[in-house]
Order: C-alpha cells, then sequence, then structure tokens
C-alpha cells in the first residue's frame, strides 16, 4: 500500500501554502488587534477551503479527510487566525459558511474561540464568560460545567463523528506549527555563529533539532493515518501526540534562539502560545490517554 501524497494532494498543499503566505501575516494580525478579518475570510471561503470535503453536488470541491487534513497542516504552519474548525464542519449545512460569508464558532471542549466576532454559533454556549488567552491572536469564552457540543444543532447520530473531526483538524493545526518552528530552529542554527562557527554544529542543538524532527514526523504519520481511518481513538493519539509534537517543539526552538526567543520581535513565542491554547480545545490530553488506556 502506497502511503505518499498523491500529485494532486501535494499540488493542494503547495496552492494552499501560498495563498497563506502571500496573504496573511500573524504578526502584522496582532498589530490589528483581535479582530477577525472579513476579507481574508471570504477569500479563504472563494478558494475552496471551507467547502473542502462538501460534496461536488452541492458546490463544494468533494475531497475527504486527508485532504482536509492537509490544508488545516498548513493552516497551523502560519497560525492562520479565526474560527476555522467550527466554519469548517457547517460548510455542508449551513448556507454562507462555505463561501466564508459565514463566520461559524463551535464549543471546542470547555472553551469558545472567537464567540463574539461568530455570527453563528454551533451548540449551547449560555452562561460562557470571557477567558484570558494566551494566545493574543486566538479570543476565548468558556463554558460552565463541562462544556463542549453538548447541545448541538445537529443529529444526535452525527456527533460522534463531528468531535472527533474536529479534534483531528487541530492536531493538523499542531502539527503545522510543529513543523514550521522545525524550521525556524534548523534555519537560526544554521545561521547563527559563536566561537567562530554555527550553532548547529555543536552537539546539543543537533540533538535538540533532531528531537524536533523525531516529534513531529512521529505525529505526522498518526495525523495522517487517522485522516485516512477515521478511527476515533487514532484520532485520540494523533491529537495527543500532535499537541505534544508542537508545544515541546516550540519550546525547544525558543531554547536554540537563546534570549532572542523570548523577545516579542521573534515569532517563537506566537507559536508555542498558539500551541497551548490548542492543547486546550477539543479531547484533552487526559481525556485521550483515558480512552487510549482502556482500549489497550
Amino acid at each position: 500500500m502506497d502511503f505518499q501524497l498523491t500529485e494532486d494532494q501535494r499540488a493542494l498543499r503547495g496552492g494552499v501554502r501560498d495563498l497563506l503566505e502571500g496573504r496573511f501575516d500573524a504578526r502584522a494580525a496582532l498589530d490589528e488587534g483581535s479582530s477577525l478579518d472579513r476579507g481574508l475570510w471570504k477569500e479563504l471561503g472563494d478558494a475552496g477551503f471551507f467547502s473542502l470535503m462538501v460534496p461536488e453536488a452541492d458546490g463544494g470541491v468533494g475531497l475527504g479527510l486527508p485532504e482536509a487534513v492537509l490544508v488545516f497542516e498548513e493552516a497551523g504552519r502560519v497560525l492562520l487566525t479565526g474560527p476555522l474548525v467550527g466554519t469548517f464542519l457547517a460548510a455542508g449545512s449551513l448556507q454562507g459558511a462555505a463561501a466564508g460569508e459565514v463566520v461559524v464558532t463551535c464549543p471546542l471542549g470547555s472553551l469558545v474561540p472567537w464567540l463574539d466576532e461568530a455570527d453563528v454559533v454551533l451548540g449551547e454556549v449560555d452562561g460562557a464568560v470571557p477567558f484570558r488567552s494566551l494566545d493574543p491572536l486566538t479570543p476565548l469564552h468558556r463554558l460552565p460545567g463541562s462544556g463542549g457540543l453538548a447541545h448541538p444543532s445537529r443529529p444526535a447520530g452525527r456527533l460522534p463523528k463531528t468531535i472527533a473531526a474536529g479534534d483531528l483538524l487541530i492536531a493538523a493545526e499542531q502539527l503545522g506549527s510543529a513543523g514550521k518552528t522545525l524550521e525556524m530552529a534548523v534555519r537560526y542554527a544554521r545561521e547563527r555563529t559563536q566561537f567562530g562557527q554555527a550553532i548547529g554544529g555543536f552537539q546539543a542543538v543537533k540533538h535538540l533539532c533532531a528531537q524536533m524532527l523525531v516529534r513531529t514526523e512521529v505525529a505526522r504519520g498518526a495525523v495522517y493515518a487517522a485522516a485516512v481511518t477515521s478511527d476515533v481513538l487514532e484520532i485520540a493519539g494523533a491529537k495527543l501526540l500532535a499537541d505534544e509534537a508542537a508545544v515541546r517543539n516550540a519550546r525547544d526552538c525558543l531554547q536554540v534562539h537563546g534570549g532572542m526567543g523570548f523577545t516579542w520581535e521573534a515569532d517563537v513565542h506566537l507559536h508555542l502560545k498558539r500551541a497551548w491554547v490548542r492543547a486546550g480545545l477539543g479531547r484533552s490530553a487526559a481525556r485521550s490517554e483515558e480512552e487510549l488506556a482502556a482500549a489497550l
């Protein structure tokens, strides 16, 4: 069995990367504050970002979860802002969502991202209160009690699949962030010199970068496999591995950058903060661990 990406999948990934890198800048978004760029949202809709899994007969692209994972991985690389998961999941059933004309959010675990900016909310969010976010580019509200999609505006039979798909899309974003911080660390290790040579030549830095690579590729295998099987347990494992890769890679990238990595001007802290926030969205690490242990 061939697990390599097809030519069409590689073209899709490349096209989305070009679009996002040319259109979105996390640093510029910081300067604009925590408001959603509606123009960009509409451009994403026009490009088929949200309608990727909507059947062609309904005006969508007609692709599957593996392609959605590739697209969300690219979103994670650039720290794309907005309630991507909620709008993506609603694209097949809510008019205007697929085209990026309607912004949709939903509870992801006990947190609701971008609640104030959303036009539509899937699920019950009564009593949700503003919650200070570690990430300045992700405004959050916290639900009372356990939260989650407890009362979704969808048929009950589709709830588990919807929650699992949301977890996998978050994991794909984490994977993209892990890959990006790996690239940032390697590039800086080649450029920064100390004692007359690039710091990438020092064994301690080599080990950090090697560990980052291993985490990224292990998470990539888990996320891609879960996208193919759509198995709930495999998605739980993928989310667990991707959360770890994103958080630990960002921390190691910061370590490689040294004192510079702690400054506001460096982008390392943006990836670390977003990784922490995403780890709190959807299925938690503790829940994933319990589910996987129970299945052994």
